[in-house]
C-alpha cells in the first residue's frame, strides 16, 4: 500500500477536534470522534470531495494555499503547520543526520564540560544521547542505560518515576519524534526506534497515532531523582549548526531554590562516586 503520511496526519488531527472547538454546532449522532470530513472542508473553504481525496491519498500534490487553509481549519500550531507542509512536499526536507564516526566535535565537548553547574547534553533527531557532561550523567543515572530519551521515558521502568508529570512528558516526547519523522522521513534509525516503541509500549503507539507534533525549544521539567528528591528545571535547546539535526540541551534550576540546592548536591554526590 502506498505511503500516505499526509492523509494519516489530516485524519488524526481532524479526529482530535470537536465541533465546539472550531465554533460549529455539534448536533446529531457522530459515529466517530472529531470533525467530519465535510466540516473540515467547510472550514477550509474547499470541495469536500477534494478533501476526501487528500485524506485517502488519491490527491498528493495540494498547493501551499490549500495547506494554509487546512492549517487554519485544523487549528494547527506552528510546529504542526510546518510538519503539514513537509508531508505535502511544499517545504524542504531537512538534511540527513550526520553519521560520522566522531559523535561530537572537540569544541562542542569543551562547551558541554564548561557547564559545570548545569546538566548539558547533545541529542540527535531520534533523541539519542550522543554526549553528556558529568551533571547530566548524574541526572540520568536512574536509567539503565541512559542512551535515548524516548526509550528511557517509555520503556525503562524508571521513566514514570523520574518524570513526575508523565501526562505532559509522554505526549511531548512522542511529538518530538513525530516532528523528526517529518523532517527526515528516510532516517532508518528513527524508523527502527518508532517500531520498537510501538511494539513494546501501547501508550506510545496511541500517542504516535495521534500525529501530534512538538518542537524541542524550551520547557519546564519536573523530575524525581532517587538521590536528591524532586527537581524543577527549565531547559533550552540550541541547534548545533555544524551538525544539522543535533541539538545542545541545557537544564538549569532557578537560583536559590530547593531544586538548585538539590542539583548542587547531585553534582557533589556524583563527583564523589566517580572518585571513589
Amino acid at each position: 500500500m502506498p505511503d500516505n503520511q499526509l492523509g494519516e496526519f489530516l485524519r488524526a488531527r481532524r479526529a482530535g477536534l470537536r465541533p465546539q472547538d472550531v465554533g460549529m454546532p455539534g448536533h446529531g449522532v457522530r459515529r466517530v470522534a472529531g470533525l467530519r470530513r465535510e466540516e473540515v472542508a467547510v472550514l477550509a473553504d474547499m470541495n469536500a470531495d477534494y478533501y476526501t481525496r487528500l485524506e485517502q491519498g488519491r490527491e498528493r500534490h495540494p498547493s501551499a494555499q490549500v495547506l494554509d487553509a487546512l492549517g487554519r481549519a485544523l487549528r494547527l500550531d506552528p510546529d504542526a503547520y510546518a510538519h503539514l507542509h513537509r508531508l505535502a512536499g511544499t517545504a524542504p526536507v531537512a538534511p540527513p543526520t550526520p553519521t560520522t564516526p566522531e559523535r561530537i566535535s572537540p569544541a562542542l565537548r569543551q562547551l558541554l564540560d564548561g557547564y559545570a553547574g548545569a546538566p548539558a547534553f547533545v541529542i540527535d533527531r531520534a533523541l539519542d544521547l550522543l554526549a553528556a557532561n558529568h551533571l547530566a550523567e548524574a541526572l540520568f543515572s536512574p536509567f539503565r542505560p541512559a542512551d535515548n530519551l524516548a526509550r528511557m521515558a517509555f520503556l525503562d521502568p524508571a521513566g514514570r518515576r523520574f518524570h513526575t508529570r508523565w501526562t505532559h512528558t509522554a505526549p511531548a516526547v512522542a511529538g518530538h519524534l513525530r516532528q523528526a519523522a517529518g523532517l527526515e522521513p528516510g532516517n532508518p534509525r528513527l524508523r527502527g526506534l518508532v517500531r520498537e516503541l510501538t511494539a513494546h509500549c501501547a501508550e506510545f503507539a496511541r500517542l504516535w497515532n495521534a500525529h501530534a507534533v512538538h518542537g524541542k525549544t524550551s520547557e519546564v521539567k519536573h523530575c524525581l531523582h532517587p538521590d536528591v528528591g524532586p527537581l524543577t528545571l527549565t531547559y533550552q535547546a540550541f541547534d548545533v549548526r555544524e551538525a544539522p539535526g543535533r541539538q545542545l540541551v541545557v537544564y538549569q534550576a532557578e537560583p536559590g531554590t530547593p531544586s538548585a540546592q538539590a542539583l548542587t548536591l547531585l553534582g557533589t554526590l556524583h563527583a564523589t562516586a566517580r572518585g571513589s
